[in-house]
C-alpha cells in the first residue's frame, strides 16, 4: 500500500501545520472542508493530520459496516472508516484496487482515516459565525452535526468529529453530560482497556452471604454523613472519570468512602488527580474485568443459564471492549446450547478494540476448560478461536442509547457500564432493557450496580452473582 501525494498543495501535512499557526484576528477557526455525496462538509482543522489518498486497505472481519479495514501510515496500524457508510450515503461498490480520498484525524491519541467522496480546501471563518444544526442541513443525524456555516455562497456542514469517533470533549461534558450516553468501557485518560481489577467488595460480600440480594445488602451498607468531603468526591468521580453516583451504585460508594476516610486516617483523602480516582473506583469493577473469564466465574455464569429449547438465542452485550468478555460467554453459550443458533451483539465505542476483537487470541496462562475445545493454534502458534465461536458475534461500534434495530434479547450482559452515564441516561437504558428484553430473558448487570429503586424489575442471587427478571 502506498500513500499517493498528487493532492493540492495547501492540504500537505506540513501547510496544515501552519495553517494551525495563522490565525488572525478576523478569521479565528478554520476548516478542511469535503464532499459527501455532493454536499459540503468539513472539520475543525485542529483534528486533522493529513491529507492523504490510498488503497488496498487489511480487511478485518465481522467488524461494523463502514470499517473498510487497517492500514499501515508509515509503521502505526490505523482503522480505516468510510463515513459515508456511517452516515448510511449510498457508495458505488469499490473494487480492491481503488484510490480513496482520506482525512487522517486525531482524536486524544488515537488516529483513524476517514474516506469521503472529495477533499476540498482550507476555509479560514470567524467562530462566531457557526450556526446551530437543523436536521434539514445533512443527510446524517443531526447529534453528530457541529453547527452550519456559509462562506463564499456555500453551506458547509461542520461535523462533531469527536462526538462519531466517541470521545466528547471535557467542556461538551460539563455543558451536555445528562445527554452523554457513550460507553465509558475504556480509561478516559489512556484510552485502554479498564485493568483488571481486585474482586469487588460487593463479590465477595455475595460470596460470604450467597442468598443475600442487592437490596437487602444495601439495607445493612454504613451510613455516611453527607458532607463537603463526601460531595467533593462525588464531584471529582463525575468531572475526572465520567462516574456518575445515582441509585444505582450509591450503596458501593457510601461504603467505600467510609473504607477511604478509614485508611487516610479519619479525614477523606480528596481526589486531586485522577490516579486518586482510579485508586478510589479500583474495587468496583466486576470479576474477571478485561481478562478471560476464569474456570470459577465461567461455572457461575454456565449454571445461571435457563434451559432454552429456542432455536435462535440473541444475546447483547454491552461494552465488550477488546472481546475478552465476549468470547467467553460465546463459549459458556455454545456449551449450554449446543443446538441453537446463537447471536451476540458485542458494542462498544472505542473502535480500535472493535476493530482488533475478531482476532483476539489468547494466552497460554488464560485457557481453561471452558475456552480449550473452541480454540485451535494459528499459523503462528496462538490460541484462536475457531470459527463457530468467531461466526456467534458480531462486533459493533455503537453507543448504548444508539443501537439501530436488534432483535429481542434472551441475555443482556451490561457490567460496569450504567455507573459511566448520566442519570438521564441511565433512566432511558432502564426502558431500553425492558423493552429489549424477553420475558424470560435474563439481566446482569456489574456486581456494584443495582437496580435500586426501579421497581419494575425482580432481583435474585444465582450462585455468587445477581441477575435481573422482568
Amino acid at each position: 500500500m502506498e500513500l499517493v501525494t498528487d493532492v493540492k498543495p495547501e492540504l500537505t501535512a506540513e501547510n496544515i501545520a501552519d495553517e494551525k499557526e495563522k490565525m488572525v484576528a478576523n478569521i479565528d477557526f478554520k476548516m478542511v472542508s469535503f464532499s459527501l455525496a455532493g454536499k459540503d462538509y468539513a472539520i475543525d482543522i485542529m483534528r486533522v493530520k493529513e491529507i492523504a489518498k490510498a488503497g488496498r486497505f487489511t480487511y478485518v472481519p465481522n467488524t461494523s459496516h463502514f470499517v473498510l479495514g487497517v492500514y499501515n501510515l508509515r509503521g502505526d496500524i490505523i482503522p480505516i472508516i468510510d463515513l459515508r457508510l456511517f452516515f448510511n450515503i449510498p457508495v458505488p461498490e469499490r473494487s480492491e484496487n481503488k484510490i480513496e480520498n482520506m482525512i487522517i484525524v486525531s482524536i486524544d491519541d488515537q488516529t483513524f482515516g476517514v474516506v469521503v467522496d472529495a477533499i476540498d480546501k482550507v476555509v479560514g471563518i470567524q467562530k462566531s459565525s457557526i450556526q446551530p444544526p437543523h436536521p434539514l442541513f445533512g443527510d446524517i443525524n443531526i447529534k453528530y452535526i457541529y453547527g452550519v456555516v456559509e462562506n463564499s455562497d456555500r453551506l458547509y456542514i461542520l461535523l462533531d468529529i469527536e462526538r462519531i469517533f466517541g470521545a466528547k470533549s471535557a467542556d461538551k461534558d460539563d455543558k451536555e453530560g445528562e445527554e452523554s450516553a457513550q460507553l465509558a468501557l475504556v480509561d478516559p485518560v489512556t484510552n485502554a482497556p479498564k485493568a483488571a481489577p481486585v474482586q469487588s467488595q460487593q463479590a465477595a460480600a455475595n460470596n460470604a452471604a450467597p442468598n443475600v440480594p442487592k437490596q437487602a445488602a444495601a439495607q445493612a451498607a454504613p451510613a455516611v454523613k453527607e458532607s463537603s468531603d463526601y460531595t467533593f468526591i462525588l464531584e471529582s468521580l463525575a468531572s475526572q472519570k465520567k462516574f456518575y453516583t445515582t441509585s444505582i451504585n450509591e450503596t458501593w460508594v457510601k461504603q467505600r468512602y467510609n473504607e477511604w476516610k478509614e485508611k487516610s486516617g479519619g479525614t477523606a483523602k480528596q481526589l486531586q488527580t485522577v490516579a486518586d480516582c482510579d485508586e478510589f473506583l479500583q474495587p468496583f469493577y466486576s470479576t474477571c474485568t478485561g481478562k478471560f473469564w476464569t474456570e470459577e466465574y465461567s461455572q457461575a455464569i454456565y449454571k445461571l443459564l435457563p434451559d432454552n429449547a429456542a432455536k435462535q438465542i440473541n444475546v447483547w452485550n454491552l461494552g465488550c471492549g477488546k472481546g475478552c468478555e465476549t468470547y467467553s460467554l460465546a463459549c459458556i453459550l455454545r456449551k449450554r446450547y449446543p443446538d441453537s443458533r446463537i447471536r451476540i451483539y458485542a458494542h462498544d465505542i472505542d473502535l480500535i478494540s472493535i476493530s482488533n476483537a475478531p482476532m483476539l487470541t489468547v494466552p497460554d496462562a488464560a485457557v481453561t476448560s471452558y475456552l480449550k475445545p473452541y480454540l485451535s493454534k494459528n499459523v503462528s502458534g496462538a490460541n484462536a478461536f475457531v470459527q463457530d465461536i468467531k461466526d456467534m458475534i458480531l462486533f459493533e461500534y455503537h453507543d448504548c442509547m444508539n443501537t439501530g434495530n436488534m432483535p429481542s434479547s434472551d441475555l443482556i450482559f451490561c457490567r460496569d457500564v450504567l455507573s459511566f452515564l448520566p442519570e438521564k441516561s441511565q433512566s432511558s437504558m432502564f426502558e431500553t432493557f425492558a423493552d429489549q428484553l424477553k420475558g424470560n430473558g435474563l439481566l446482569i448487570l456489574g456486581e456494584n450496580e443495582s437496580f435500586g429503586v426501579n421497581g419494575n424489575w425482580q432481583e435474585k442471587m444465582s450462585g455468587s452473582i445477581v441477575v435481573y427478571t422482568k
